[in-house]
């Protein structure tokens, strides 16, 4: 029965793999895109704006939840309907006070911020798209346990192209943070509509004290490890937003957002897969050989695609001139590249502990990641401006060690071999772009160019070292396609 389960699990998790990659790297491509023109068109203040007023709504998002959307997905026994109504019914209570409590301080926050009128309806917008968002979880949740990840990244195409084509087009024409409003409004209602399409369940209104007893024993665990990554993130931005110009705060979001972008494509879909894949998994031999191959699946996707972003970026703002006033996010875009690179380690293993129940675990190591976060940004802000932010996450980003450590404790699995053949490619791969790249780099197809061959380099020096290892994945995933 146990290796029924387990082809299950791995046929379902590598179509899961390929269906968000593939799908999603089309949504990364259309809204990096999207991103380019509006940094173009957009002014840092305004960018900046749309990034603290994002930030104050996703702060909303830790308390609407309490983690019982993630105790459903690791859950080992199957659903019940107690299980569903409890969950939405406690969810959407406290998402309706939270957002009737945001609407109430809509002014103050508009003063706060020195906000104007399209910067405060941008705020309200933003809370409807949060309520609408909540609609849509127990549906994911469903989808999610069954890791049918095929249809789940259905509307999030919609949103994404509903999102993109619409700010974009009215950007344009010239509408400013106008665009972001009108955007997010539509891409809320469009997502929802779609999420039940794909996944029907009819909302039902119940409460179980024993089921929230035990869902609750999970999950307010897990939501205390998400409101420290709240303090950690998202309420950092809403200081820097007091604490620097919003200019600043532009050039800050523009530098994480595009040293992130390999996260987002390739990490994000695969921690979505992996936390109900080990969860599992758990107390089988296969746990240690899944977080392997995770790691060096991930590995050799980001190590690439943030260092090689970092190295094209000086010449990419060279052959676009309208970039210029980006220039001074390089230092930030390069210590946050490095940052992304080492989390693409510390991630996947801090999910496998969540996975396998060890949520007081990763709980201490946020706490420490928050105090570390707050203590260190404001004194590299006031040693290195708003360049101390990024060094300040650099930093702490080193404490990979410790998790790669406390992990080991309580799962079997290796890292230094796994991560070596894409790091020594990674290297390769930069040496040859910076000699070849300097003075060469003087059109869009040049850069483009170097940018191929760099690619085929890494390629052609991660088969050689790791031959064996890439052929018998692709072995792996072909036999599972085919099934």
């Amino acid at each position: 029965m146990q290796e029924i389960d387990i082809t299950t699990i791995t046929k379902r998790s590598i179509h899961g793999v390929f269906a968000l990659v593939s799908r999603t790297f089309l949504i990364q491509v259309v809204m990096q895109l999207v991103s380019f023109f509006l940094t173009i068109y957009l002014l840092p203040a305004e960018y900046g704006v749309f990034y603290i007023v994002s930030a104050a709504i996703a702060f909303l998002g830790y308390f609407s939840d309490i983690g019982l959307a993630a105790a459903l997905i690791q859950k080992k026994e199957p659903l019940t309907k107690d299980d569903l109504r409890t969950t939405f019914t406690i969810q959407q209570g406290l998402v309706i006070v939270v957002s009737i409590i945001a609407l109430l301080f809509s002014d103050q926050i508009g003063r706060f911020y020195s906000l104007d009128g399209s910067g405060k309806i941008l705020y309200q917008a933003l809370i409807l798209a949060f309520f609408l968002s909540s609609l849509k979880t127990i549906p994911s949740i469903l989808l999610e346990r069954e890791l049918k990840f095929q249809k789940l990244v259905i509307p999030e195409i919609v949103e994404a192209f509903a999102f993109s084509i619409t700010v974009l087009t009215m950007v344009i024409m010239g509408f400013g943070v106008t665009s972001f409003t009108v955007a997010v409004v539509l891409r809320g209602f469009l997502g929802l509509i779609t999420m039940y399409i794909v996944a029907p369940w009819k909302p039902e209104i119940g409460f179980s004290k024993p089921t929230a007893k035990r869902l609750l024993s999970f999950g307010l665990p897990f939501q205390a490890n998400s409101i420290l990554a709240l303090l950690k993130d998202q309420l950092l931005v809403i200081y820097l937003g007091k604490a620097l110009p919003l200019t600043q705060v532009g050039y800050i979001g523009v530098a994480q957002k595009l040293a992130y972008t390999p996260l987002r494509l390739f990490m994000d879909n695969i921690i979505r897969i992996t936390f109900p894949s080990f969860s599992r998994l758990t107390g089988t031999d296969y746990l240690g050989k899944a977080i392997e191959k995770t790691l060096f699946g991930i590995c050799v996707f980001i190590f690439p695609a943030t260092a090689g972003m970092v190295l094209v970026m000086p010449d990419f703002i060279k052959v676009f001139p309208k970039y210029e006033k980006w220039e001074p996010v390089l230092v930030s875009l390069g210590f946050f590249a490095a940052n992304a690179a080492l989390s693409s380690i510390s991630t996947p293993l801090t999910n496998a502990l969540n996975a396998i129940g060890k949520i007081k675990v990763t709980l201490y190591l946020m706490i420490f990641w928050t105090l570390a976060t707050w203590i260190s940004i404001p004194i590299c802000i006031s040693l290195f401006g708003f360049n101390g932010v990024s060094i300040a996450s650099f930093i702490i980003s080193l404490s990979l060690f410790a998790v790669i450590f406390i992990a080991k404790r309580y799962i079997s699995f290796s890292v230094l071999p796994v991560i070596t053949p894409p790091l020594i490619a990674t290297v390769v791969m930069s040496v040859f772009i910076y000699f070849l790249g300097r003075g060469l780099i003087t059109s869009l197809p040049m850069l483009i160019i170097v940018m191929i061959v760099g690619g085929g380099v890494y390629g052609a020096c991660l088969f050689i070292i790791a031959k064996s290892q890439i052929l018998s994945d692709l072995a792996l995933i072909k036999e599972n396609l085919r099934k």
